[in-house]
């Protein structure tokens, strides 16, 4: 079976290698890349605009093509996150929160380098699963039924809630804000709209690449517009220093493991979007970290993490798509058209049909993924260099792009509103102590869990106790029980440590009380 998939490979390469199909990958690694890092573009933006160009392109190139684009913006979204604090692609709203404090600390370079040597590896480590098991995890995935999508989705939440730092119930208050937000629209079962307002435009709920450039980068802005980002010398610019040390590796090996484990997992799900990999990814790190509250300040693991599980899913979230006809996505949900539109179905007959799709496919991600190491490693200082630029000139340059990618997603001038107003909710928000991560985490698995909830109780007639009697469904709602428990004993225990440190370390009231009595005694 492995000399099958060796051989296999082999012509995959030989197909990925043909001169107009690595020309189409490189094209779409570059496009992606760029596109990737223009505030308020993403790979969804890109592949909608060049999605027409397919139509008259082989199928070969034209996936390849877009699949280019796909990875591609996702190291392109990172840089966006990682120097100025703008997830173009929501996934990467998490790296803001650890990237973005290393390059307010003159880091901005090694997170760059963090970032790329964990997307090679997340990426070439999903390449392999892609490979050889790609059977056991879609029987895996045929596992999973609403109650046990719902079970991990909570999972998720009560995960997102230890991610802000400061009281645990700020943190849960934003999350269930979020998914509030979530649910507004049209009811999926009934049909009737939900806390719209009377607004048609709500009809079709929030748009989330809206509420992500709100809440991370029209606030920032806001917050800081009058702020002039130096990031060290102009020697801390050239690209050998831009390398992370042995020490930083070390602190980013693990991380980059786990956070590689968790995407390849929900990678293999059908119908779980990238945005709560990283979530999971970071919440995952900061729980066994020794210490959880330097999170948020621009610890290495909040970067490796998130980033690696987004690249490892990237990779395996091809293995549903194309054996199992299921995105995970929206863009993949648009490659799923794109071959549709070719006259290809999706599903287990894929790779015998059209083996060279297939495993053309495979061969193009490890050597887009190579070619991307070769077009950022001489562009990280020019990317670091951004950062010379004042605000109060990048930040209209900054908003016009966001206003651009936000109305170029469904051409609606209402979505441009609403980063307006997410990024003012923000500011106050951030004013007030408030974290805003777990708002944007809310909004994505609130309607997920929602959806799975009534799927579950419908198809067991009412029966609530399904969510135990299944094997994996059980196993995640005792994961979320003890995580509960944890987060409330850690709650007590800092309450009570805040309580003895109030009163000094070796106060005893009754001590006190009688050296107060002879004091008063003999004092006079």
């Amino acid at each position: 079976m492995d000399m099958t998939a060796l051989h296999d490979l082999w012509f995959g390469f030989g197909v990925a290698l043909q001169g107009s199909n690595l020309l189409w990958s490189l094209f779409g690694v570059l496009v992606g890349n760029l596109i990737g890092v223009l505030p308020g573009m993403g790979a969804l933006s890109a592949i909608s605009i060049l999605m027409p160009l397919t139509y008259v392109m082989h199928p070969v190139p034209a996936i390849l093509m877009l699949a280019g684009i796909f990875y591609g913006s996702q190291y392109g979204g990172a840089i966006g996150a990682i120097l100025l604090n703008l997830p173009s692609h929501p996934p990467h709203a998490v790296t803001c929160l650890d990237g973005y404090p290393m390059t307010r600390a003159g880091k901005g370079g090694t997170a760059l380098g963090i970032t790329m040597i964990c997307s090679f590896f997340a990426a070439s480590v999903g390449i392999l699963v892609m490979i050889f098991a790609s059977p056991l995890l879609t029987t895996i995935s045929f596992k999973f039924g609403p109650a046990e999508l719902f079970s991990i989705m909570l999972l998720g939440l009560l995960a997102g809630s230890t991610m802000s730092r400061g009281s645990p119930l700020k943190g849960v208050a934003m999350t269930v804000f979020g998914m509030l937000c979530g649910i507004v629209g049209t009811d999926p079962n009934s049909g009737t709209f939900r806390f719209t307002m009377g607004v048609p435009e709500l009809s079709d709920g929030l748009e989330l690449v809206a509420i992500a450039m709100g809440l991370f980068g029209v606030a920032d802005f806001l917050l800081n517009v009058n702020r002039l980002v130096i990031v060290g010398n102009s020697a801390k610019l050239r690209v050998r220093d831009m390398f992370p040390t042995r020490g930083e590796l070390k602190k980013a090996f693990w991380p980059m493991v786990r956070g590689t484990g968790v995407g390849t997992l929900f990678g293999a799900m059908p119908g779980t979007g990238p945005t709560i990999t990283t979530f999971i990814a970071y919440a995952l790190e900061r729980k066994i970290s020794r210490n959880p509250e330097k999170f948020g300040t621009g610890m290495i693991a909040g970067v490796a993490a998130p980033e690696a599980s987004a690249h490892s899913k990237t990779q395996v979230d091809f293995i549903p798509t194309m054996s199992l006809g299921i995105p995970g996505d929206a863009v993949m949900a648009l490659i799923l058209g794109a071959l549709l539109v070719q006259g290809i179905t999706p599903g287990p007959q894929l790779i015998g049909e059209h083996p060279d799709i297939f495993w053309g496919l495979v061969a193009s991600f490890w050597i887009g993924n190579v070619l991307l190491m070769v077009l950022n490693i001489p562009l990280i200082g020019v990317w670091v260099k951004m950062l010379r630029v004042p605000y109060r000139f990048m930040f209209p340059c900054a908003m016009f792009f966001i206003a651009v990618g936000v109305f170029s997603t469904q051409n609606s001038l209402f979505h441009v509103w609403e980063v307006l107003a997410f990024g003012v909710l923000g500011a106050l928000l951030m004013c007030l102590g408030f974290s805003v991560a777990p708002i944007l985490l809310g909004f994505v698995l609130g309607p997920m869990v929602e959806e799975n909830f009534r799927r579950a109780l419908l198809l067991s007639r009412g029966d609530v106790s399904v969510f135990v009697q299944r094997p994996i469904s059980a196993a995640f709602i005792a994961a979320s029980t003890i995580l509960l428990l944890a987060v409330m004993v850690s709650a007590w225990r800092n309450r009570r440590d805040r309580q003895a440190t109030a009163h000094g370390p070796d106060h005893d009231p009754e001590q006190t009380a009688r050296v107060s009595v002879s004091s008063e005694s003999g004092g006079v």
